[in-house]
C-alpha cells in the first residue's frame, strides 16, 4: 500500500502529534490537553503528514515568520519545524515529499526564502538549505572573572530593574523590534512566543519554572536590553554556595546595556557559574570581563540554515560591504532558485535580475545561503572545492561583497 502524503485534518492531529513524539523520541501519547493546548496555534494548512494504512508515520509543519536581512530589511519566510520520520519508515523518500510541496507552496505565496533549525547537519543540505548562522555558547567562571564585587550599578547613568512576566509581555516586543532590525539572522517572535517564555501560556508536559527577568534602562529612561535567567540550587562543602545561572535570553540594543547585564549577572550573590546559552559567534561577552579566560567555549555549532526561494528579491534586500557586479550562476536540484542572475551591488543596496551573460561564479543553493547573511566564506568555500571560479577574481570580489563585519545570529529555535 502507497504511503500517502497530504495535509492534515483536525481529527487527525493527536495522531500527528503521536508520530511528531515518537520522532523526537519523546513519550509517544499525546494527551487531551496536550492536543487542546496546541491545536489552535497549528496551522493546518501548512501542516502535513505520511499515513501508512491510516496510521502517521512522518511529520511536518512550517509557519510564517519574518527574518532580519543585512542592512535591517525584514523579509517573509517559511519556517519549517517539526520535522519527523517514524523509524519504520526511515529511507522512503517521505521527507523529500513533504519538503517539495511545502516549498512550492512557500514560494507560490511570496515568501522569499525558508528558514529551519538543523537537528542534523547532512539532512537539509539536499534541499538547497545551508548553514546561514552559527551559536556559540559560553561558560563563565564568576569568580575567576575579575569583576568588582561591590558592583552596584551600570556606567554612564542607566540603571538594572527587575521585572515581572507581565512587564516583560509589555516591554519586550518592542525591544525586540528594536533589536532585530539591527541584527541580520535573528527571526520574529509573535504574541504566543511572549507568552510561553513568561509561563502565561504553557505547553502539557514541559515543565515550566519562572525565570528572573531584568531590563536595562539607558540614562534617557529607555528600555535598552532584557535579561531572563534561572538559577539552581547547589552548595558545596562547609555551606559554600555553588549556584549556576543559566541565560534563558539577552537582547540588547546597545553596548553599554549589554555589558550591564553580563555584568549584572556575574556580581548575583551565591552564583559562581554563569551559562550563557546560544550567543553570536562574536557576542562581546568574553571581551567584557578583566579576564577573558574566565570564559569558556563551551561549544560552537550552526545554528539557522536557510534556503532561498526568491533569488532576486532576496538579493536585493540586503545591502553589501562594498560596491560591485557580480553574475552568479545558481544551480539547484529542485529548480526553486536556478538559474543565471546578475547583482549589482553596493553598501545602499542592489538590482539584481536573470541575465544571459557569462557567469562569474557557479554554486549551488546552499552555498548561496551560506554565504546570504555575510557567515560563510566565499574564499573558505572556494577552497573546499563548492564554488566555482568562471571570471579571474570573482571569488575575491564574491569575498569583498558578502562577508559582512557584524556576524549574523538567530536567538530563537523554533
Amino acid at each position: 500500500m502507497a504511503v500517502d502524503v497530504r495535509t492534515i485534518s483536525d481529527s487527525e492531529y493527536p495522531d500527528w502529534l503521536r508520530a511528531c513524539h515518537t520522532g523526537f523520541l519523546q513519550p509517544p501519547s499525546a494527551s487531551d490537553e496536550e492536543v487542546r493546548s496546541r491545536l489552535p496555534h497549528t496551522d493546518l494548512a501548512r501542516t502535513r503528514g505520511a499515513f501508512d494504512g491510516g496510521r502517521c508515520v512522518a511529520t511536518f509543519r512550517s509557519f510564517a515568520q519574518e527574518i532580519t536581512v543585512v542592512g535591517g530589511a525584514s523579509l517573509p519566510s517559511d519556517a519549517v519545524t517539526h520535522v519527523t520520520v517514524t523509524p519504520t519508515h526511515r529511507r522512503r523518500g517521505l521527507l523529500s515529499r513533504m519538503m517539495a510541496v511545502d516549498l512550492a507552496a512557500a514560494k507560490e505565496r511570496g515568501e522569499a526564502l525558508a528558514t529551519l533549525i538543523a537537528a542534523e547537519y547532512p539532512i537539509y543540505g539536499r534541499f538547497g538549505f545551508g548553514p546561514a548562522t552559527w551559536a556559540t555558547d559560553w561558560t563563565v567562571d564568576v569568580p575567576r572573572a575579575g569583576l568588582d564585587p561591590r558592583w552596584a550599578r551600570p556606567e554612564c547613568g542607566g540603571r538594572i530593574d527587575l521585572v515581572d512576566g507581565a512587564d516583560v509581555r509589555k516591554l519586550g516586543p518592542e525591544l525586540h523590534a528594536r533589536f532585530r532590525k539591527s541584527q541580520p539572522g535573528a527571526v520574529s517572535r509573535n504574541e504566543r512566543w511572549w507568552a510561553l517564555q513568561t509561563g502565561l501560556d504553557q505547553v502539557p508536559g514541559r515543565p515550566w519554572t519562572e525565570p528572573f527577568y531584568a531590563v536595562y534602562r539607558s540614562p534617557r529612561g529607555e528600555i535598552d536590553g532584557l535579561l531572563a535567567y534561572k538559577a539552581d540550587d547547589h552548595w558545596g562543602p562547609a555551606k559554600q554556595p555553588l549556584n549556576t545561572a543559566t541565560v534563558e535570553d539577552l537582547i540588547a540594543v546597545s553596548p553599554a546595556a549589554e555589558r550591564a547585564l553580563w555584568h549584572f549577572l556575574c556580581s548575583v550573590d551565591w552564583v559562581t557559574t554563569v551559562n550563557a546559552g546560544h550567543r553570536g559567534p562574536d557576542d562581546l561577552l568574553s571581551s567584557l570581563l578583566p579576564d577573558p579566560r574566565a570564559a569558556r567555549l563551551t561549544q560552537h555549532a550552526d545554528f539557522l540554515w536557510i534556503r532561498l526561494l526568491d533569488v532576486v528579491r532576496a538579493l536585493e534586500a540586503r545591502t553589501y560591504e562594498a560596491s560591485g557586479t557580480l553574475v552568479l550562476e545558481v544551480t539547484d536540484h529542485d529548480g526553486l532558485s536556478a538559474g543565471r542572475y546578475r547583482l549589482d551591488a553596493s553598501p545602499n543596496g542592489a538590482t539584481c535580475a536573470p541575465t544571459s551573460e557569462a557567469a562569474d561564479v557557479t554554486l549551488d543553493a546552499g552555498e548561496l545561503a551560506a554565504l546570504y547573511l555575510g557567515e560563510a566564506s566565499a574564499v573558505r568555500l572556494a577552497a573546499l572545492g563548492r564554488i566555482s571560479e568562471e571570471t579571474a577574481g570573482a571569488v575575491a570580489v564574491t569575498e569583498a561583497l558578502f562577508r559582512t563585519a557584524v556576524r549574523p545570529w538567530c536567538p530563537d529555535g523554533f
